[in-house]
């Protein structure tokens, strides 16, 4: 259809843009991961943080060389699955990676007023929590779309029925 064609291209564009944003400029986006780790650090109890007073999140340090390299793969990965998207090879597969990995940014735009001092600062995180959101949810219904045919699910209960009504 006409409007799959049109519409999943445009979809993926945010995607395909923010991962290559991060993967050429991975400081300011492996800055705002490091925060969002150590809010959780505060927020998490002891027993899932890990025991030590200089262990990490996740029980063990992180570097800034090993976060800014996942960042730069989480982005490399996120304009992989929108190029994808976009050119319509396994668009539901993509759909769902697009979605899994746009949860991530979720989190980390979450408002945080310890962490945004200014209005400013706490108005731009909105904005990219409202971007990552309407990003997830249009992911979410690409990946739902079974482009006009019926899903596994109704298959197999029509496949049960046709069975049921032979026997």
């Amino acid at each position: 259809m006409l409007l799959r064609r049109i519409a999943r291209p445009l979809l993926a564009t945010w995607f395909v843009t923010e991962g290559l944003d991060v993967v050429r400029h991975p400081a300011s986006h492996a800055a705002e991961a490091r925060a969002a780790l150590d809010a959780a650090g505060t927020r998490l109890p002891a027993s899932v943080r890990g025991r030590g007073a200089t262990r990490g999140v996740l029980g063990f340090d992180v570097t800034e060389k090993q976060l800014r390299t996942a960042v730069q793969a989480h982005g490399a990965a996120l304009a992989t699955a929108g190029v994808l998207l976009a050119v319509g090879k396994a668009p539901r597969t993509a759909a769902l990676a697009l979605a899994a990995l746009t949860a991530p940014l979720v989190v980390v735009n979450l408002p945080d007023r310890s962490r945004d001092v200014d209005a400013s600062a706490r108005t731009h995180r909105r904005a990219r929590l409202v971007r990552a959101l309407s990003s997830l949810g249009g992911a979410l219904l690409a990946a739902a779309d079974h482009e006009g045919r019926p899903g596994l699910s109704w298959r197999v209960q029509q496949a049960r029925a046709r069975h049921a009504a032979h026997d």
